[in-house]
C-alpha cells in the first residue's frame, strides 16, 4: 500500500460551505474505499492547515487519481507527500546504501 500524508486548506468555496465538510469527509472515505484504500486518520486543525489527514492506496495511480477528484470538487487544496513507516524507511536506507557502496567501488576501479 502507498501512504500519503495530506496538509489541506480550505478554498474560498470550501469554507463558505463549513457546515458540509464533515459529510464531504464521509463521501470522500467512500471514495477511497471504493478505490481500494483506507483513510487511516482525517483531523482538522487550526493553524496552518484546516484538515490533516493520512490515507494508503494499493499503488500511486489510484492515490493520484482519488486526489484529483477530490480537489477537482474546489473545497480544498492538499499539499500531498508520499509517508513511509520504519520498515519501509529501512529498504530506502538499505537501497541507498547499497547504491552509495556501489559508486565507491566504481571511483576506485576508475582511477
Amino acid at each position: 500500500m502507498t501512504t500519503y500524508l495530506c496538509l489541506i486548506n480550505w478554498t474560498e468555496q470550501g469554507i463558505k460551505g463549513f457546515r458540509d465538510t464533515v459529510r464531504r469527509a464521509e463521501n470522500f472515505s467512500e471514495l477511497v474505499k471504493g478505490a481500494g484504500g483506507t483513510v487511516r486518520g482525517l483531523w482538522w486543525t487550526v493553524g496552518e492547515y484546516d484538515i490533516v489527514q493520512v490515507i494508503e492506496f494499493p499503488d500511486e495511480e489510484t492515490g493520484v487519481a482519488a486526489l484529483l477528484e477530490l480537489e477537482s470538487a474546489g473545497n480544498i487544496r492538499a499539499h500531498t507527500m508520499p509517508a513511509f513507516n520504519a520498515a519501509q524507511m529501512a529498504t530506502i536506507i538499505e537501497r541507498a546504501s547499497a547504491r552509495r557502496e556501489y559508486r565507491r567501488s566504481e571511483a576506485w576501479s576508475a582511477g
